[in-house]
């Protein structure tokens, strides 16, 4: 059986690579107003979506402009389900006069995190994709509140990992705020996609081997040298002979 793995990004985020990341990856994230972007931005990366042959999909956050989206929230229920809503709908209304399909919903920052483990903010974003793009599929990490939350009411769940940063023991991804939680040095991040992709498996901060069943690995945008090091990532990947492409 072939290997395969999906490479998505976030784009839309304001970040100076989004036109070449396009070239490496096969699905990619779009920011729609909660921690960044506006129309202009949400209709640029749709265009370029569609004109590489990469599937978009949704990024809606905490609306928290200020922190990117990176700040803890207390939202929640109704309230948080609102703002969501509001975000993936601006985007699918463009994405629908440019003619493309929204594939996947993908939380940002903190609302990915804390979802990851809270059910019930699991079951909101679930809410929101079923009444907003109930066609997608869910993006976030594997055996967390998100794939139960999705899985129960039967919405297709994209398993994901990442290659820039860091694991702990319990396969959450390392607090931002603490030393060694990102991967700024390319080879770091292509040895850790490579383990992932090869081995479904992940080397933690403190040198402990966890499981990580994933189908897509996320090359973020937003730091030095992030084309360089996702060409350099997928570059690997193809010469063990993994196959870049969508989900299946």
């Amino acid at each position: 059986m072939t290997r395969q793995i999906d490479l998505n990004a976030d784009l839309g985020e304001g970040c100076a690579y989004d036109a070449e990341l396009m070239s490496v990856v096969t699905s990619c994230n779009i920011a729609c107003g909660g921690h960044a972007g506006d129309a202009a931005s949400m209709r640029t990366a749709l265009q370029r979506a569609m004109e590489s042959g990469v599937l978009a999909g949704a990024h809606p956050s905490f609306p928290d402009r200020e922190n990117f989206g990176r700040t803890k929230s207390s939202l929640s229920g109704a309230v948080l389900e609102a703002s969501l809503s509001q975000q993936v709908q601006a985007l699918k209304q463009l994405a629908d006069e440019i003619g493309i399909t929204l594939s996947h919903l993908k939380p940002h920052g903190a609302l990915y995190n804390m979802a990851a483990l809270d059910a019930g903010l699991a079951a909101s974003i679930c809410n929101v994709l079923n009444n907003t793009i109930p066609d997608a599929r869910l993006v976030g990490p594997p055996a967390s509140q998100l794939e139960r939350a999705a899985t129960a009411i039967g919405i297709p769940f994209i398993a994901e990992g990442f290659a820039d940063r860091a694991y702990e023991p319990d396969r959450q991804l390392r607090d931002r705020r603490l030393e060694g939680a990102v991967f700024h040095d390319p080879a770091q991040q292509v040895a850790q996609a490579t383990e992932i992709a090869l081995k479904q498996q992940v080397t933690t901060h403190d040198g402990e081997t966890i499981a990580l069943p994933v189908q897509s690995l996320c090359v973020h945008g937003d730091t030095p040298g992030a084309f360089a090091a996702a060409q350099a990532i997928r570059a690997a990947l193809e010469a063990q002979e993994v196959a870049i492409c969508p989900p299946a």
